[in-house]
Formats: structure tokens, C-alpha cells, sequence
């Protein structure tokens, strides 16, 4: 029989410290409910002791999750892990993950501690931790570049003192697959208890080996795998739950080892988390990008004509692709409109929420034949985003015609006053954003500006990516619409209304260790 493989999702905590993609609490709990109903071991929502705000949403997550174990993050300090506890109280299943760093780099200059500080106060909050619950896991931070006779002495000591999961993280992806390996293998051999412990992984991507140290480990006797989904995270991001998932499933003849969950459910929880951070899915990527299953070249083409196996190693539909029309139309009712939503794991918390996403609907049935579950999914989220929005996009007229100077017309609410003005530009993007900012002066520079499709067909929803900076600070901002100039409008005011009201967050790992 296989052994089986946990994941353990980080999209919420890690993911979210990719620059500009701070998520609102509602947008938490969208993405933890879209986990769930994949299946996710566990789903580490937070890092409590970061903010208010981050207490808060994971407090929620915890309590709104029941088929998944949530977990929230701890330094190796009492007042974070009390703080975690507090936080986790409603869950019906939780876990405290607490770590501290390892590494000679990271001791000597960063915690300014000796190897044996380290490891007396890795033991003491992991004991801390135990007062709260039996569900305890430990992190020795950048264990790429620590020495391995300090891990295994710090490992057995944790273990002894009540920790249930060694994660090993490769901090900095640091590692390549045959020494991050053989280093699970050491681990686990020459501690004493390791067999107390189930030994985890955690791998980032700066050198594009995420996944592979992380399958590297699997092999090697890891039978946890801490991944994002679409490999968000900070810097280059994290090993992409899809691609750890879809490689053990389909390569059954090397891992002796399967997970629980409902992949059909990946392509959707991807393009859920796409839609939330404004981080769009790059055609190319395995697994989710809109290539993934795509086959342009003839003798491909005939292969697959022939026998689908020949160029394709996993069936398209077993991770989510579909042609999936919806039936409903223009004139179809709000219940109807309600109980599709739900099928996609799409629940409003009010009558007003539902009301205004179903107005949006029929207007979206108005401009477009067919109405895919990506188009829903980008209405309910372009509907919840601009709720508590202080910026509004009022009207909007363009002026482009070929040997003309385009022109630009907006009108925006600021707080509820309206306010117009007229501005010229190198195309009708260029003149609307230059209009907007002579409206909203918030001195933030535009750093990115991406269109994609979100379905096929000329009358498809454009979606707009906006990443601005203002004094270091990055916020993405995201709009859909038929018409491409006032789905950059709205996302240009959605990165702004960002910068407005900033989601309170500290990077859990840039703190200071007291």
C-alpha cells in the first residue's frame, strides 16, 4: 500500500508575501474555502502575531474550515505562539508551526545567537506550542544551508520535546535535487526518534528547483510537501501545488506514495488565486497555463488524433479543464444564478452581495452570447473588490481613430464626490490613466501592465493586471470587462484604492528575532 502524501497549502501565508499580494480577509476565505473543497491537508492561513488584520483573517479561516487542519506560523517566541493559539481556538482541526533559523548566516547575523541559544529556545516553544495542542510542527529556517550535524541535534531535540512535523526548508533555494535528497535521506537515518516525526519539506524557487528538490525529498522519504498554488510566493516564488500533486499522480511507478485530493478542482483554485492577487497564470505553465494541453504542431496534432497518450501524460479533464458553458442566460433568475455559484464553491454572506453580483451578471449576459464559469468568477470577484472601494469608476468615454491624438473623458467618485476631467495620450489607455491621475494624485509609478483573455472568443473578457509603487510600497490591481480601456481603467483604481487603504501585513520572516 502507498504511504500518503499531506500537503500543506501556504498560499495565504507565504503566497501572500509576494509584493502586491497582501489579500483582504474575504479574499482569504475564499481561497481556504476553494482549499477545502480540494481537499487539502492543511492550509496555513497566516502569521498572526503580524498584524491585526492577520489575526483576524486567519481567526475566520479557523473557524469556517472544518475539513482541513489550519495552521498559523510562530517565531520561536512565547508571544507569537500564544498568539497563534488564540487565534486557532475555533478550528476544528489545528496546528502550530513555529521556527527559527539554523543557518551559521542566519544565527551569527541575523538572530545574533549561538548554535546552542537556538536550539534551547527551538525546544522551549515547541513545548509552549504542545501547552496548546499535539499538533506541532517545526521549521529549522534556511535548513539548505545549515549544518547537518546541528539539524539532527536540534531535530531530535524538537521531537523529544513534542513535535509531531519536521518541516525542512530550503529558505532560499539554495539546494539542488540530488543534495536536498540525500539530505531527507541523512536526516532521517541518523536521528534517533525520527520515526516519531513526519519529515516535511518546504522549498523555494530562486533557481527554478522548487519542485524538484521538493519531489527529490518525496522520494527520500518526505511524506509532507509545502506548496502554493500557481507557485506563488516571495521572491521567485514556491514549489506549485499542481505540479507536486500531478507529478506523483501520474508517475505512480517511482512514488510510493499518493495524496487525498480532488485535482479536478486545480485549474479552478488556480484561476481563483490568479483573480484574487492579480498575478496572472503564464500561458506556458505546467499544469494551469492556457497551453498546458494545447498541441499546435501536425504531427502532434495527428498523435493525439490517434491515441491521445502520445503526447499527453495526463488527461486534461483530471485537473479541471473543461469546456464548461454555462446555461444560464439573460433571462435566467436570481435562484438559478445562486445554486451555479454554489457548485463553484461561490457563497455571498448577504442579500446585498448576491443582488449586486446578479446585476452584474445581466449586464455581462447584455454584452456576451456565452458566459463561462471564468467570466463568474472574475464577476464575483471584480463585485466583492469594489464594495468598500473610497475610488469609483463613474463613466468613461474614448476617442481613438487612426492619424488622431486619442482622448480620454473619466469620471470618478472619490468618497462619494464625483469629479471629471478630459486628458490626451499615446493610445486610449495611455490618455485614461493619465486622466485618472490627474484626479487621484498619488505619485505611485505604474510597474506592470498585462492583458489576458478570460475566455476564448472575440467578445471574451479582457483582464487587466496593474502593479504600482509608491515609496516601496507594491500593490496589485485587477479588471475585467468586454471592453479592454475600462477593464484597465478599473484595474488602475483598484491598484490605487490598494495604496489608499493598505492591507496591514509585516513579512513574518523580516522580523526581528527578540
Amino acid at each position: 500500500m502507498s504511504d500518503k502524501l499531506i500537503i500543506f497549502d501556504t498560499t495565504l501565508r507565504d503566497g501572500e508575501q509576494s509584493p502586491g499580494a497582501s489579500m483582504t480577509k474575504d479574499e482569504k476565505i475564499r481561497i481556504a474555502k476553494a482549499l477545502e473543497k480540494m481537499r487539502v491537508d492543511v492550509i496555513e492561513a497566516g502569521f498572526p502575531i503580524a498584524s491585526p488584520g492577520d489575526f483576524d483573517a486567519v481567526q475566520t479561516v479557523a473557524n469556517i474550515i472544518k475539513d482541513s487542519s489550519v495552521c498559523g506560523l510562530a517565531r520561536a517566541l512565547d508571544k507569537d505562539i500564544d498568539r497563534v493559539a488564540e487565534a486557532l481556538k475555533g478550528a476544528a482541526s489545528a496546528r502550530i508551526h513555529t521556527f527559527i533559523a539554523t543557518s551559521p548566516i542566519h544565527m551569527e547575523n541575523k538572530l545574533r545567537m549561538s548554535p546552542d541559544q537556538v536550539l534551547e529556545q527551538a525546544v522551549r516553544a515547541v513545548k509552549r506550542a504542545r501547552q496548546y495542542t499535539d499538533n506541532v510542527e517545526f521549521s529549522p529556517e534556511d535548513a539548505g544551508r545549515s549544518e547537518t550535524d546541528f539539524l539532527c541535534r536540534i531535530i531530535e531535540a524538537v521531537i523529544d520535546a513534542g513535535a509531531g512535523t519536521i518541516n525542512i526548508p530550503d529558505t532560499v533555494g539554495y539546494t539542488l535535487p540530488a543534495h536536498f535528497g540525500k539530505l531527507i535521506a541523512e536526516l532521517r537515518e541518523r536521528i534517533p526518534n525520527s520515526d516519531k516525526a513526519i519529515f516535511s519539506v518546504h522549498c523555494h524557487n530562486d533557481l527554478g528547483l522548487a519542485v524538484a528538490n521538493s519531489l527529490a525529498a518525496v522520494i527520500n522519504g518526505a511524506r509532507q510537501v509545502e506548496c502554493t498554488i500557481n507557485g506563488l510566493g516571495e521572491r521567485a516564488g514556491n514549489a506549485a501545488l499542481e505540479e507536486v500533486v500531478m507529478a506523483v499522480r501520474t508517475r505512480r511507478d517511482v512514488f510510493s506514495c499518493e495524496t487525498d485530493l480532488d485535482t479536478t478542482q486545480i485549474v479552478n483554485c488556480s484561476r481563483l488565486v490568479s483573480n484574487i492577487t492579480g498575478f496572472p497564470v503564464q500561458p506556458n505553465k505546467a499544469i494551469v497555463g492556457a497551453n498546458a494541453f494545447a498541441h499546435e504542431a501536425g504531427i502532434h496534432q495527428d498523435g493525439v488524433l490517434k491515441h491521445r497518450q502520445t503526447y499527453e501524460i495526463m488527461r486534461a479533464e483530471d485537473v479541471g479543464w473543461r469546456a464548461n458553458r454555462m446555461v444560464l442566460g439573460k433571462h435566467s433568475g436570481r435562484n438559478a444564478f445562486r445554486q451555479h455559484l454554489k457548485k463553484l464553491g461561490i457563497e455571498f454572506g448577504s442579500e446585498e452581495q448576491l443582488n449586486a453580483a446578479f446585476a452584474r451578471f445581466k449586464e455581462l449576459a447584455d454584452k456576451k452570447h456565452e458566459i463561462y464559469d471564468e467570466d463568474l468568477q472574475a464577476l464575483v470577484t471584480d463585485t466583492k473588490t469594489r464594495e468598500n472601494e473610497r475610488i469609483k469608476l463613474v463613466a468613461l468615454r474614448v476617442c481613438s481613430e487612426m492619424g488622431e491624438t486619442p482622448h480620454a473623458n473619466v469620471t470618478i467618485s472619490i468618497d462619494g464626490v464625483e469629479n471629471s476631467v478630459g486628458a490626451s495620450g499615446s493610445g486610449p489607455v495611455d490618455a485614461t490613466f493619465k486622466a485618472i491621475k490627474a484626479l487621484v494624485d498619488s505619485n505611485a509609478n505604474l510597474l506592470v501592465y498585462s492583458v489576458n483573455n478570460i475566455t476564448d472568443g472575440s467578445d471574451a473578457q479582457g483582464e487587466v493586471g496593474v502593479r504600482l509603487e509608491k515609496e516601496g510600497q507594491i500593490v496589485n490591481g485587477q479588471g475585467a470587462d468586454t471592453d479592454i480601456v475600462i477593464a484597465s481603467a478599473k484595474a488602475y483604481l483598484n491598484a490605487l484604492n490598494r495604496i489608499l487603504t493598505p492591507v496591514e501585513r509585516k513579512h513574518p520572516q523580516a522580523a526581528r528575532q527578540v
